[in-house]
């Protein structure tokens, strides 16, 4: 389909070839290369939409933001192109990052200005928790690993995001990781106002963020780094409870969110998430380093370290982008860590923290008024039973990371996108199960039974399967990079259009009814 950009388009849905709208006349041809396919939001800046560039082969997907100024004076229209200059130059900046969408075109056309930015495939947090339900206080902390590693990147490219919330963060269906989209590029807008020493109209900064997730130093138009910080917790709390804010109580005498009695959660995690989401920003988290000291965070440190590691730009890249972070660019360093970007030694400084706790030492005392749990604190953990997982998957719960489990036996389970990454599952039974979408990634499933299993865009990076039998599962499309198959049995199983590498293969058991990537049977 073509869809038409003009706001005044009665029928803005065309054939998927013409050149012109068939019901106002406008070109559907964005600067002779980007069509449009259909409306993804629009507010009184203007729109967003979904496109396709037709200039470079396999029409690739792409989002096109169009900004639309509100007045029409040159001097109004100058303004805003050199504010949309600016932020397209910040959206280059930070869209190194292999978490962040990447700037792809921006341009002005018929006094209108567009951003193209990578297209992120996948489901936002917003609606995965529609779907499956609350997360679980470990399931939180794994997410705060990964997205304050962003956060972090964003801050130290001197940039304020202004509307972290679960609908702007999606979970790519590539690789499974968290995307933080919507850096509000598009949502500074040229707003004619009145002055009394002028007769010009101004261009003035609008109170961007969404009522709930924005705290009230932001909305009254003066965000600080902290505002990022507190929108974060208000989004662990939508995690947690499955609920808007708007649909929270508050303190009438403070404006304070009313969210603990919702939740079950140890009193340290609700410590840290409590001073998270304080009202004034005195008193709540400064900066990324200083919620990462307060957390628990000793189950999660090598998916952390795994997040936070990213090149130098002097270095070869690794994560598929370029170069990386530029040193020069980036904030003092932690102390006791030198080179890298700021992620990198945040992890270097957490790795720290755990080599001092296995040497029998205590965590140092915080200087943000949580108090740290002791190094030999071992967080209780509630083993679940196969019953409870199928009854909690029937209820909405997607999300088991994180968790050990033993002799599980999930025979012939609807377990559709269920997330099981980094638990425990040796010797796990899942023959016959529907595991379509699942996240197994890091996950122990040595000797698991997964014979005939639905795998279609399973998720099993640097997963261990050693010895797990495979046979006739459905692999179709999935996920198995640095997943160990050393021994496991794939005799007969559909591995089309998987992520595997001829050395992973060589390892394995596979015959002549074993479908290949390539679509061929028994032949690499």
């Amino acid at each position: 389909m073509s869809y038409c950009i003009n706001p005044d388009c009665s029928k803005p849905k065309n054939p998927p070839t013409v050149s012109h709208c068939q019901a106002c006349g406008a070109e559907l041809l964005l600067r002779g290369r980007y069509r449009m396919i259909r409306a993804l939001g629009r507010g009184g800046f203007g729109a967003t939409f979904l496109a396709r560039d037709e200039m470079l082969p396999g029409k690739p997907p792409c989002v096109i933001k169009q900004l639309r100024p509100s007045a029409e004076a040159p001097h109004v229209l100058d303004m805003a192109r050199d504010l949309f200059k600016r932020e397209a130059k910040i959206l280059g900046m930070i869209g190194n990052h292999p978490q962040l969408p990447r700037l792809l075109d921006y341009f002005e056309s018929g006094q209108e200005f567009f951003l193209v930015q990578e297209y992120i495939n996948g489901l936002t947090l917003q609606q995965e928790v529609k779907r499956g339900g609350p997360f679980t206080e470990a399931g939180v902390k794994q997410f705060l690993s990964e997205i304050l590693s962003m956060v972090q990147y964003v801050h130290d490219n001197h940039v304020i995001h202004r509307d972290i919330k679960p609908a702007n963060i999606i979970r790519r269906d590539q690789d499974k990781k968290l995307v933080l989209i919507d850096f509000g590029a598009v949502k500074d807008k040229v707003n004619p106002i009145y002055s009394p020493n002028s007769e010009h109209t101004a261009l003035t900064a609008y109170a961007i963020g969404t009522p709930g997730y924005a705290p009230p130093e932001q909305m009254a138009m003066r965000p600080v780094y902290a505002s990022d910080l507190y929108a974060l917790g208000v989004t662990c709390v939508y995690l947690l409870v499955g609920k808007a804010p708007k649909d929270l109580n508050y303190d009438p005498n403070t404006g304070e969110l009313l969210w603990r009695e919702h939740v079950q959660i140890s009193d340290h995690f609700a410590k840290v998430l409590q001073k998270m989401l304080d009202i004034s920003v005195k008193h709540r988290y400064q900066s990324v380093e200083a919620i990462l000291r307060d957390l628990d965070l000793e189950p999660y440190m090598e998916s952390l370290a795994q997040n936070m590691a990213f090149p130098s730009a002097s270095g070869p890249s690794t994560n598929g982008y370029p170069g990386g972070p530029r040193s020069g660019d980036l904030a003092t360093p932690i102390s006791g860590s030198s080179g890298g970007s700021p992620t990198s030694r945040l992890a270097a400084a957490i790795r720290a923290r755990r080599e001092r706790s296995h040497s029998g030492d205590k965590h140092p005392p915080s200087s943000s008024g949580v108090p740290l749990p002791s190094a030999k604190v071992i967080p209780t953990v509630t083993m679940l039973s196969s019953e409870d997982v199928k009854q909690k998957y029937t209820k909405g719960r997607r999300d088991f990371s994180l968790q050990t489990f033993q002799d599980l036996d999930l025979q012939r389970t609807l377990l559709v996108e269920a997330n099981f990454n980094q638990s425990k599952l040796p010797r796990a039974n899942f023959h016959g199960a529907d595991l379509t979408n699942a996240n197994f990634g890091r996950a122990n499933l040595s000797r698991a039974i997964l014979r005939n299993a639905k795998l279609v865009k399973a998720y099993f990076h640097y997963a261990n399967l050693e010895g797990a039998d495979l046979r006739g599962a459905n692999l179709a499309k999935a996920c198995l990079s640095n997943a160990n198959l050393r021994g496991a049995n794939l005799c007969g199983a559909d591995l089309t259009g998987a992520l595997i590498s001829d050395d992973q293969l060589a390892t394995a058991r596979t015959n002549w009814s074993t479908i290949m990537p390539s679509g061929r049977r028994g032949i690499i």
